[in-house]
């Protein structure tokens, strides 16, 4: 099992943290620091020790904010132009212990925008400033804008990740930012100068920035897929798709148009299950089947597209019953054509999950339209 992120933070990590501050700091109380940091650290989760770790750094750094940002510019591990973050190596500060810094700027740092704004900008190229970057945006978004804006033509990836990143409006685990959730315009603004960015790494960033927003603003990301598609090449197609994972999962009509998924007429499909009753830790098996296409006789050698999706209507704890979407198929029906395929949906125990005897369903999509519901019973193991 992999190591919980927590743990990025500990005792090493945290005495390297104070090594390199105290390295630019002569009157920097190293050993105080250390236990003003990992007090009581083993049963602190992953944002209160990062929290715990900015509370030492704030009272063991000196009081001016310009002389602290200093020492933590000086204390930052070198890097190279677009280095993997994952590659640094050797004396400096990187990866994970960047977090609290970016907390130490947000609560520091609003009245210092142009210094705060130096060393965001310095972290982000070692781990990330999206979580620090925010609580400029919430107090000053135009000047914050402004800066982002900037940085979408800078040399260094990793810094035109953070506007994108940082600007998401709900970004996981951070604070979200409701301007940006009630009018996402003025992102979309810096997300357009980003959208051809030669890097995957920040194209990824922009379609999870637009994800985000289609939860609030679906139609408005269904406008804009279709604006981006238009002369598109398979990096920036590839980028709409993915910032409308949400959309295509719920069958939005105007994006499965404008990625070519037509309606089709689901009184030719057919769905069959294996048992009527399942017991929890094995599996279900079904069959799908889609008569020949009928595209006419002149289009003999015609396809339509297809994203054939399986929902699972699990029972919960009060006795109704709840979708998850699961992805399934996506390919070409040539005329003519009968389709059929067979899935096999386990019922395993799984930590995010907690099952519930009772009648589940399965159905079947088809671009966005249901081909059918089947039912079955899920009953307990013993």
């Amino acid at each position: 099992m992999p190591e919980a992120f927590k743990n990025k933070f500990n005792l090493d990590s945290v005495r390297h943290m104070g090594e390199c501050l105290a390295a630019h700091d002569e009157y920097f109380q190293l050993d105080s620091f250390i236990a003003a940091a990992t007090k009581g650290i083993d049963s602190l989760e992953l944002l209160q020790r990062s929290d715990q770790i900015c509370e030492a750094m704030g009272s063991h750094l000196p009081l001016d904010y310009k002389l602290a940002i200093k020492i933590i510019l000086a204390s930052l591990s070198p890097v190279s132009l677009n280095q993997n973050t994952d590659s640094i190596i050797g004396a400096g500060i990187s990866g994970w212990s960047i977090l609290p810094i970016n907390r130490f700027v947000g609560l520091n740092g609003l009245e210092h925008f142009d210094d705060s704004m130096r060393l965001l900008k310095e972290a982000t190229k070692r781990f990330s400033s999206e979580f620090g970057i925010r609580y400029f945006l919430l107090h000053d978004e135009e000047a914050c804008l402004r800066q982002l804006t900037e940085w979408t033509s800078d040399e260094n990836y990793h810094v035109r990740r953070l506007v994108s990143e940082g600007s998401r409006p709900r970004l996981p685990w951070a604070m979200q930012l409701p301007s940006f959730i009630k009018d996402p315009r003025p992102v979309v603004r810096i997300l357009e100068l980003l959208k051809d960015d030669p890097e995957e790494y920040v194209r990824r960033s922009v379609a999870n920035n637009l994800n985000d927003i289609a939860k609030d603003h679906p139609d408005y990301v269904a406008e804009i897929a279709e604006k981006w598609l238009v002369d598109a090449d398979p990096n920036r197609t590839r980028l709409v798709k993915h910032a409308c994972r949400t959309l295509l999962k719920q069958g939005h009509t105007k994006v499965m148009n404008a990625f070519g998924f037509a309606p089709v007429d689901t009184r030719d499909t057919s769905i069959s299950i294996d048992t009527s009753k399942v017991r929890m830790g094995e599996e279900v098996t079904f069959t799908f089947s889609l008569n020949a296409a009928r595209l006419g006789i002149k289009a003999a050698k015609t396809t339509r597209k297809l994203m054939i999706d399986y929902v699972v209507h699990h029972r919960k704890a009060n006795g109704k019953t709840m979708p998850k979407v699961f992805k399934w198929k996506n390919l070409n029906q040539r005329n003519g054509e009968a389709l059929s395929f067979t899935k096999a949906h386990s019922f395993k125990a799984v930590t995010t999950r907690v099952y519930y005897p009772g009648e589940h369903f399965i159905e079947v999509m088809v671009n966005g339209v249901s081909a059918g519901k089947i039912s079955f019973e899920l009953t307990a193991a013993n």
